[in-house]
């Protein structure tokens, strides 16, 4: 594959369309997933150009994205990581609804000299859904706060370390914890801290993007992975959701709103990195900003 390395034992099989680019936008790898999806063989798309249209990628509008507009491009030139809904052309004639991400990939000297595509069929995403949307929340979802669990926070950083080891790219990891909850518990007792835990739960969720995961870590932290590439990036981003918690309550009674505040410490994500070392840093730095005076976020 023109010096680029890639898993060749696992890719090839997954059930997601897979699919390699270099700088000049030429297929260098196409997996039995892309296969399976657009109908074209391995054969009919290694060592043709992605901007020679062969699946006429369309968004909602019917804009014709490999011209312009297309994501993979994008990543190639300023390495940011994409996801896009778009329609692909089905080497029989009809129109796929398909979910694109895009990561570019670099050398050793962390130059960008591809990018890979993954796209899934939503027609299966859908059926998937479906049919198991009741077991997959039992199994992913802490029941208090309806944040992702421990377990599937464990399996999503695998996965995202997993990632960033094959293409090189980073991720960021925010450990948060509320500010004096045990004075809350003690004070409002634990119905009422429970209210307050799921409110804060809530902001948080409902202010990362899609590609993002807040989750339940234990006691009254949470922890999230955050689709970064810069510490300043996830720097923002953490004193966003801090400011938002902040101005969040609890209506006890017409007279009374229980306000909390929470710490963050953040870090960045690479390939050299272990999911110990990350989450220690995090938390390392999750403590320091509670040290020097709570209501703070410390990245590094």
């Amino acid at each position: 594959m023109d010096n680029i390395q890639y898993n060749n034992e696992l890719i090839p099989y997954l059930y997601e369309g897979v699919y390699v680019v270099n700088r000049d936008r030429k297929i260098l790898f196409w997996n039995e997933g892309s296969v399976r999806i657009t109908g074209y063989s391995q054969e009919e798309m290694v060592n043709s150009y992605c901007y020679q249209n062969i699946l006429q990628h369309v968004d909602e509008k019917g804009t014709l994205l490999c011209i312009e507009g297309c994501p993979l491009n994008a990543t190639l030139q300023d390495g940011k990581i994409r996801e896009a809904r778009v329609f692909l052309k089905h080497k029989d004639g009809y129109r796929i609804p398909v979910m694109v991400k895009t990561l570019p990939i670099y050398d050793t000297e962390q130059k960008i000299v591809a990018a890979i595509e993954v796209f899934t069929d939503e027609r299966f995403q859908k059926q998937i859904y479906n049919e198991n949307i009741e077991l997959r929340d039992k199994l992913r979802t802490d029941p208090l706060t309806l944040v992702a669990n421990r377990n599937f926070f464990d399996f999503q950083i695998n996965k995202r370390l997993e990632e960033a080891r094959l293409f090189g790219n980073k991720f960021g990891i925010l450990m948060m914890d509320i500010d004096n909850f045990k004075h809350v518990n003690d004070t409002y007792g634990h119905l009422v801290g429970d209210e307050i835990f799921k409110i804060v739960a809530y902001t948080l969720s409902s202010n990362v993007k899609k590609t993002d995961m807040v989750s339940r870590w234990g006691g009254e932290e949470f922890i999230a992975i955050v689709d970064v590439t810069t510490n300043e990036e996830l720097a923002a981003i953490a004193e966003r959701l801090r400011t938002l918690v902040a101005a969040s309550g609890y209506k006890l009674n017409v007279d009374k709103t229980i306000q909390v505040t929470i710490s963050i410490g953040g870090t960045l994500v690479t390939k050299d990195d272990t999911i110990k070392s990350a989450i220690t840093l995090a938390d390392d730095n999750m403590y320091y900003a509670k040290q020097n005076g709570r209501n703070q976020t410390k990245i590094a």
